[in-house]
């Protein structure tokens, strides 16, 4: 055979070589970036419970024996990024599923360790914190003779990390944050307060560039509002300003209306609604001064007509409910101002969404029996919520007071609501931020810090 013939006979990179039938596989010739030669690749679309499918990759080459595997998100970016935090707490916690992305960054936030973006994993906790183990512990030899300094500050890390796959490092906090959305731990019936918390948000100019999304440099463009810069908003108009849409970049709307809620305070209502990409957004943001407490609003649903009650919670509310086994921690769901009835029925769409339900399968069918019977059992209890069915209490805990439920029976007490104040805990206010808050004095400070600056230059 001539040596153009053996050209013509080697397959070229990317053709398929196998498929098979029984699980879908495909293998086809890829080019391996060890030696060069043509290796190959095996592809398996899998869905997997409470998430959504993703594709598997084993590459292995017959001439140099590489090997390595990764995964990829079979689904598009999705239109928020999202972070998850885990308090791992026993061996079960270890041995959650966890999906990475490969532009996800995992962190082990008790340890002040991070895991930079790179290859995608379909693996466990434990196999993630393994990984990193590994990948610290490998070099440490190395680094001992050329960095000393950097080999004795890892010692101590290492040992950690070693305890914790020892089972013996209990417990520990772990965080996943993704801005593409398509990275995931597993929840369980049992997650409540602090332990799992999953919140979307709003991809920056920067992160969105990152993944790809090229944005439309005349996205924004410099349109009347219809308002005069010193007109006050009124109460029930609305109105329209220019934005850029955090999805796809392009010009969108963004509407806003005023709202007098009677024996509460205003709050603005937003709505987003992009042309270009069909992004939707809503959220309720409240006005007024930092309180110097938090609020938490206990109510007792005992009637049909109280899940008829306007529910404002804002975006740094928890909500959460004994009888429903059901807790929603700020940032999720984001502000809504809507009734008793529709914010359960959002909290269980959005849930049935994430665990049952997928494109092209029967609800659940690779789900563990087990977790299927308790998610089934926390649903139908739930539905019987909505429907008026049962009785329930729901409490509403807001750091910021920025939270409501109508009062039937105002401006007389109502019997169905509790309301108390509370002291923020120090976590709290690290979240919001009102740590570094400086409202009184900072005009002094600036003064100095101007002072501070001059001396050098009358000293030269």
């Amino acid at each position: 055979m001539s040596a153009d013939d053996e050209q013509v006979a080697f397959q070229k990179p990317g053709d398929l070589v196998d498929r098979n039938e029984e699980t879908g596989a495909m293998t086809v010739e890829s080019l391996c970036m060890n030696c060069e030669q043509n290796g190959r690749t095996t592809f398996l679309l899998i869905r997997i419970p409470y998430f959504r499918d993703v594709i598997l990759e084993a590459f292995e080459c017959e001439h140099c024996h590489f090997k390595n595997n990764s995964i990829k998100s079979a689904s598009q970016i999705q239109e928020k990024g999202s972070i998850y935090h885990l308090e791992v707490e026993n061996e079960t916690d270890l041995q959650r599923q966890v999906v990475r992305s490969d532009v996800s960054v995992f962190k082990l936030e008790s340890l002040g360790i991070e895991m930079p973006k790179g290859e995608g994993q379909l693996t466990t906790v434990e196999g993630v914190i393994r990984k990193i183990y590994d990948n610290l512990s490998s070099e440490q030899d190395l680094r001992k003779e050329q960095a000393p300094e950097l080999y004795n500050a890892l010692v101590p890390i290492i040992e950690k990390l070693e305890k914790i796959l020892e089972g013996q490092g209990f417990p520990f906090t772990i965080s996943l944050d993704d801005p593409s959305g398509n990275s995931w731990i597993a929840p369980t019936t049992q997650d409540s307060g602090h332990k799992y918390r999953r919140r979307d948000y709003l991809r920056t100019h920067e992160q969105n560039e990152e993944l790809g999304i090229s944005g439309d440099p005349n996205a924004v463009q410099h349109q009347s509002t219809g308002q005069e810069e010193d007109e006050e908003i009124v109460d029930g108009k609305e109105y329209s300003i220019p934005a850029e849409c955090p999805a796809c970049l392009k010009s969108c709307e963004v509407n806003l209306r005023k709202v007098n809620i009677p024996y509460f305070r205003e709050v603005l209502l937003w709505a987003t609604v992009c042309e270009h990409c069909g992004y939707k957004s809503s959220d309720v943001k409240t006005g007024g001064e930092v309180p110097e407490k938090g609020k938490r609003i206990t109510l007792s649903v005992e009637k049909e007509v109280d899940l008829a009650r306007d529910i404002l919670k804002s975006d740094t509310c928890a909500l959460y409910s004994e009888e429903l086994e059901v807790r929603v921690e700020p940032g999720t769901l984001g502000g809504r101002f809507t009734t008793v009835e529709g914010l359960l029925t959002e909290i269980r769409d959005q849930l049935h969404g994430q665990i049952f339900d997928f494109a092209d399968t029967s609800a659940g069918d690779s789900m563990a029996t087990d977790d299927k019977a308790k998610w089934e059992r926390f649903f139908k209890r739930l539905d019987a919520a909505i429907a008026g069915e049962m009785k329930f209490v729901i409490t509403l805990e807001d750091p910021m007071a920025s939270s409501y439920v109508q009062d039937l029976c105002a401006p007389a007490k109502d019997e169905q609501i509790t309301t108390e104040d509370y002291i923020r805990t120090d976590e709290e206010e690290e979240e919001l931020g009102l740590k570094d808050m400086k409202t009184e004095g900072y005009e002094a400070d600036a003064e100095q810090k101007e002072e501070q600056e001059e001396k050098p230059a009358e000293q030269q």
